[in-house]
């Protein structure tokens, strides 16, 4: 792609049937790229596993002539730009050689492919949102993109942040925001960064890549006596729209649960979890957010212990639960759905809005998450949530764009709720015929308050 080649039609939203068309071609070209890249990655690491295998070293000293052909030719199928480019990696040999070329400013055809992946799902979002092609520092940073020119972009973005606002400028980005910081990383010459780009691009997530909340010792909730009107405030009408209400009026640092006896007459709990206090919309800021990334890699914050002891207390066992969170509430839920063993009780449904849904925590067996995500919401995309997503199978991923997004109110609860009942009905009707179950005449209702941090 060149400078000349932009990130979508000027003025167009990317509504009608032959932009949908040329979007469904856009996934399908990315992700066969993503593949061969990944693929071409890993040829390159199995060569260099063979060139630095000790056993042809020593073959060497036995047979000279056939030792040094076979060592060229790997050597050979490691460098040669009309091949694999520069290709080494894996192994001390092996990253050694990468950084060496990375110095020397050598070509990998796994990197070209995956950067071109990168750009086209970039261009995918231009097909949704209009700000992607109207004139402006959005369209003129994806022009950058996709020119090929990292310095160029990080300086468009800082005048936007400057002019703008941060919260503004990352909004209205965050549709692809976590393609734009991939591609940087494999572009900006620093290959130290590189393999948090490579799990955007093949859409898997490291196991240790975040750290993790230091463990907080005899954090224990309590039950806090509901107050006389906060119950017969709530909205009883038992949609996920709902719920978020609910959460948004509960506050942070709060759990609620509450028993459902169901149209099917069998008593089931719902769990509310509005998650932490400093990761509120109103009180959002660079700390809250570098606290709730930590949290995603753990299982063990204050929140999440003390949401489970009070499952533990107030959940009769056996009895199905629901959890509904929203922010990092909804991290807490995914992590207390890892089985009868986390939280003695059975979770067969996970609903999150607002969060992070990727792969990395694993429910029950047989238990269901349903994510709902804002487009214009960076928090999903912590874990991965681009235009062109890997979603288990017991997953169900459901994304939309508001157009009348406003940052930070539109991330709240109360925001999504709305922007359910207005613009993403479909995705609003699914979810709520995942909750049909526990829907029906509340009983007791049991509000907890919980440390949140």
């Amino acid at each position: 792609m060149t400078a000349a080649s932009t990130p979508g039609p000027r003025g167009t939203t990317g509504a009608g049937p032959e932009d949908a068309a040329a979007a469904e071609r856009l996934t399908a070209v990315a992700r066969e790229l993503a593949e061969a890249a990944g693929a071409v990655r890993a040829a390159g690491r199995a060569v260099t596993a063979v060139a630095s295998d000790p056993a042809l070293l020593a073959s060497l000293g036995r047979s000279p002539r056939r030792g040094l052909r076979a060592a060229g030719a790997l050597a050979r199928s490691l460098t040669d730009p009309a091949g694999l480019g520069h290709a080494p990696d894996g192994g001390r040999a092996g990253r050694a050689a990468r950084l060496a070329g990375v110095a020397a400013r050598r070509g990998s055809l796994a990197t070209d492919l995956a950067a071109t992946a990168l750009r086209l799902r970039i261009r995918l979002c231009a097909t949704r949102h209009a700000e992607y092609g109207a004139e402006g520092p959005v369209r003129r940073m994806l022009v950058a993109v996709e020119a090929g020119l990292p310095a160029l972009a990080l300086r468009i973005l800082r005048e936007d942040v400057r002019v703008r606002s941060a919260g503004h400028a990352l909004a209205a980005l965050a549709p692809s925001w976590e393609e734009v910081t991939a591609w940087h990383a494999l572009a900006d010459g620093n290959p130290f960064n590189d393999a948090a780009a490579w799990h955007t691009v093949t859409g898997t997530r490291a196991e240790r890549a975040l750290p993790s909340v230091p463990r907080s010792r005899g954090a224990r909730p309590f039950a806090e006596p509901p107050e006389i009107a906060f119950p017969d405030g709530l909205d009883d009408g038992g949609g996920i729209s709902a719920h978020l209400r609910n959460l948004a009026a509960l506050g942070p640092g709060r759990m609620l649960t509450q028993l459902v006896t169901g149209p099917d007459g069998t008593t089931r709990c719902l769990v509310l979890l509005p998650g932490p206090e400093f990761v509120l919309p109103r009180t959002a800021s660079p700390e809250g957010l570098v606290a709730a990334v930590a949290a995603l890699g753990s299982g063990d914050s204050p929140y999440v212990l003390a949401a489970r002891e009070a499952l533990r207390r107030t959940v009769p066992e056996g009895m199905p639960v629901a959890l509904v969170g929203h922010g990092l509430g909804g991290v807490a839920a995914l992590h207390l759905a890892g089985g009868p063993g986390r939280t003695g009780r059975a979770v067969g449904l996970v609903v999150t809005a607002g969060s992070p849904t990727g792969s990395g925590r694993l429910p029950a067996p047989g238990a269901r998450v349903a994510g709902l995500a804002e487009e214009h919401d960076l928090m999903p995309r912590l874990e991965g949530c681009g235009p062109v997503p890997v979603v288990p199978p017991d997953r169900l991923r459901l994304a939309w764009a508001d157009p009348s997004y406003d940052v930070p109110q539109c991330l709240g609860a109360e925001a999504y709720a709305q922007s359910l009942d207005k613009t993403a009905t479909e995705a609003r009707d699914r979810v709520d015929e995942l909750l049909a179950p526990y829907r029906g005449r509340a009983g007791k209702t049991v509000v907890h308050r919980l440390p949140g941090s």
